[in-house]
């Protein structure tokens, strides 16, 4: 049956279940439309080219100036979208089965869980998912197309990872094939119509929950063609960053050969453009939903957020901030147009946020995250977080790269430059705050140095400058300590006052009272400093490290 047809037989059910009162009662809760583009970055200019989206959400109603993921990949993050947690609470940590990416696992513990399948079940909210859903979703050992996660009344997701032409999607659990006829095949397109046909035939009797997926700007970064002459003359931009050697920083960077070769740069300002021509179709996508809406006669009741699953610079996976800051805009009811907000917020409070739209009691469930709904509003006197964690655990396999064999074994997705963009041991946890008086990132590498990189952004925007040698020792200690705090949160926990909150209570005891606290090693500055304050009574090693 095809996705007008089944629609359209969808409002006589509605009307046969609903009782009039439920029926105006469901009407008059808001509608919610998540776009969620791939990879797309905010400190590289990724938002330049989507002028429509501007103005059609952006100037209509907020933009977080300081949004980010806890994750700088697409499986994590995107997992911590839907479950509103943080990757060591939904264990989902890279972008391979093995990594938990839509494994049998996930699939058992937390997708009955999603924020998707709580507006379905306890909020009577008919949803629609359109395009990427997590990278290995379709895997035949994991379900395949067939399985259709709880939560989703309408389903057309796209097979594995982000395509434009010569994909498969999962219709309602069955396989359609897809091959390279711009017309009825581009992917950004398919999923505009998709979305209109949904808008076109769903239910009137319930509110609806839309989640748009593109695959824009992800690699291949194939432009529609008549976008494919856009930006001849735009370049990658050339900040006091770029093709610099990254001295003082962990070895994946230090080892990449500098400055880069004129090839390498070529294909750098290629991508760079060819990523803003993808995006032009997302503009398009942003511009017909929005008329649609507006036709039906519900704009007016529809919160619409524009978001990506992580930033991007020549590739991703890294702790700084073009990897792990986004663009976040919303528009919707009670929301005053042109609106600029500072607060730190994650993509972890996406989730709290539509439940709470939909009059969920977050009380129920186990999300880290916060709701984003008093900000939306303009509530006064809010208390916020002041820092948020970032975490990754890398990928690699046992063999070199065929570009870069001097590497040894562990290193992936490597350039021609040696610049790879993973290894096995590109595992790393971060503090990133945003206080009245810090602008700040401390991160710790589970590697063999047990590196870390510590940068004041205030002073050094585009990190290049690593200080954990010069900081403050208090500081530095204070924050290695808020960040195994953080690593073992869950829930409430979470969002407890940060270093520098007046509420902030440094008790390393409490370390010690989550069971679910994961092994890690604590770095020696730090065991010396609590041994000498008698915070922690020195044992025998061995003892020491059955206490960790």
């Amino acid at each position: 049956m095809s996705l007008a047809a089944l629609l359209r037989a969808l409002p006589l059910a509605a009307m046969l279940l609903l009782s009039p009162a439920r029926a105006v009662r469901q009407a008059r809760r808001p509608n919610v439309v998540l776009i969620l583009t791939d990879d797309q970055d905010v400190c590289l200019g990724g938002m330049t080219p989507l002028k429509k989206t501007k103005t059609l959400i952006a100037q209509m109603g907020i933009t977080f100036v300081n949004a980010y993921v806890p994750s700088a990949l697409c499986c994590p993050s995107r997992a911590s979208i839907l479950t509103g947690k943080y990757p060591h609470n939904h264990h989902v940590v890279n972008n391979t089965l093995e990594g938990n990416c839509s494994s049998k696992l996930w699939q058992k513990i937390q997708e009955p869980y999603t924020f998707p399948a709580l507006l379905k079940a306890m909020c009577g909210y008919q949803t629609f998912f359109a395009g990427k859903y997590l990278n290995e979703y379709g895997a035949e050992d994991a379900g395949g197309v067939g399985h259709v996660p709880p939560g989703w009344s309408f389903w057309y997701a796209l097979e594995k990872n982000s395509k434009y032409y010569n994909y498969t999607l999962s219709v309602n659990g069955k396989a359609r094939r897809h091959g390279e006829n711009y017309s009825v095949d581009y992917l950004t397109d398919v999923l505009a119509n998709m979305s209109l046909d949904f808008l076109e035939y769903k239910s009137n009797f319930e509110p609806f929950f839309m989640m748009i997926a593109t695959p824009a700007p992800h690699s291949p970064w194939t432009p529609a063609p008549q976008y494919t002459k856009s930006f001849q003359n735009v370049s990658a931009p050339r900040n006091s960053n770029f093709n610099i050697h990254g001295k003082n920083k962990h070895w994946l960077i230090r080892q990449a050969k500098t400055p880069m070769s004129n090839s390498s740069i070529q294909f750098l300002d290629d991508a760079y453009r060819k990523r803003w021509q993808t995006l032009l179709s997302v503009d398009d996508l942003i511009e017909k939903l929005v008329k649609k809406l507006e036709v039906n006669g519900e704009l007016d009741n529809t919160y619409i957020f524009y978001t990506s699953d992580n930033g991007f610079h020549t590739d991703k996976r890294q702790l700084y901030e073009f990897d792990i800051k986004v663009p976040l805009l919303v528009r919707g009811p009670g929301i005053k147009p042109s609106q600029t907000n500072k607060m730190l917020v994650a993509n972890i409070d996406l989730g709290p946020t539509i439940l709470d739209i939909a009059g969920y009691d977050l009380n129920k469930t186990q999300m880290d995250g916060m709701s984003l709904l008093p900000l939306l509003r303009g509530d006064k006197n809010i208390t916020w977080r002041s820092d948020f964690l970032v975490e990754y655990q890398g990928e690699g396999y046992n063999g070199s790269d065929p570009t870069c064999p001097g590497l040894g074994p562990g290193v992936t997705h490597c350039f021609p430059d040696c610049v790879c963009e993973d290894s096995y041991n590109n595992t790393y946890a971060c503090v990133r705050t945003l206080s009245a008086s810090w602008d700040l990132q401390y991160c710790e590498f589970d590697d063999r140095e047990v590196f870390v990189e510590v940068y004041n952004l205030t002073a050094d925007p585009h990190q290049i400058n690593n200080i954990a040698k010069t900081i403050d020792q208090e500081i530095l200690e204070k924050m290695n300590y808020r960040l195994m705090m953080l690593q073992s949160c869950s829930g409430a926990t979470c969002r407890t006052p940060g270093v520098f909150d007046p509420g902030y209570r440094f008790d390393p005891r409490l370390m010690f009272n989550n069971h679910s606290l994961r092994a890690r090693r604590f770095s020696a500055q730090f065991l010396e400093w609590t041994i000498s304050k008698g915070l922690i009574i020195q044992k025998h090693p061995y003892d020491l490290a059955k206490a960790y």
